[in-house]
């Protein structure tokens, strides 16, 4: 069965996790993310990001910021021959400091909005798709929409396996996201 789409958290899966990231400066690529992405779009399977962007809500930076956060990572991406077909991001928290964005919403992880909504805007199937993150609220997302599921170790994913409670583990544990991409193409 061929994939229908990937998607992926940002912070800690594509670029280092350095806390309420919104400057290029602050967080290259991860070793290898590029060539992982790149495996994919060579096959033609859709690549999107999904990320909580909580320091919105929180007032460390704007959802202009995200947007060039974002496009600066594209731009990596693109010189390494790689892409990403579309970036969704949720900027809410419920015990967000700015008024607008304090709330409780449909597209923060681990609920399914921005899954739903990519996959509504860009023909996806999502249970013929994967999620890959470093927490446990991105697997539980992607269980929720009927995905398979991969944590990856790097960002805060080892703390996150190791402290592990859940009733429900990911499809499978990896490195990063080039061991993500091996078993997953396997």
């Amino acid at each position: 069965m061929k994939l229908s789409a990937v998607f992926l958290d940002r912070d800690g899966v594509i670029n280092e996790d350095v806390g309420f990231a919104s400057r290029r400066k602050e967080a290259p690529l991860l070793s290898g993310v590029a060539s992982a992405i790149r495996l994919l779009n060579e096959q033609d399977i859709p690549v999107f990001v999904v990320s909580n962007q909580a320091g919105i809500a929180r007032g460390h930076h704007t959802e202009d910021d995200a947007h060039h956060f974002n496009e600066s990572l594209a731009a990596q991406l693109k010189d390494e021959g790689a892409h990403i077909e579309d970036w969704y991001f949720c900027p809410h928290h419920p015990e967000g400091s700015i008024e607008e964005y304090a709330i409780d919403c449909d597209c923060r992880k681990p609920k399914t909005g921005l899954l739903e909504r990519a996959a509504k805007e860009h023909g996806v199937e999502l249970s013929r798709s994967v999620m890959i993150g470093d927490k446990m609220i991105d697997i539980e997302a992607g269980r929720a929409v009927g995905a398979r599921t991969i944590l990856v170790l790097t960002g805060q994913g080892k703390r996150e396996w190791t402290a592990w409670k859940a009733d429900f583990k990911p499809a499978y544990v990896a490195k990063d996201l080039t061991g993500a991409m091996a078993w997953l193409l396997a």
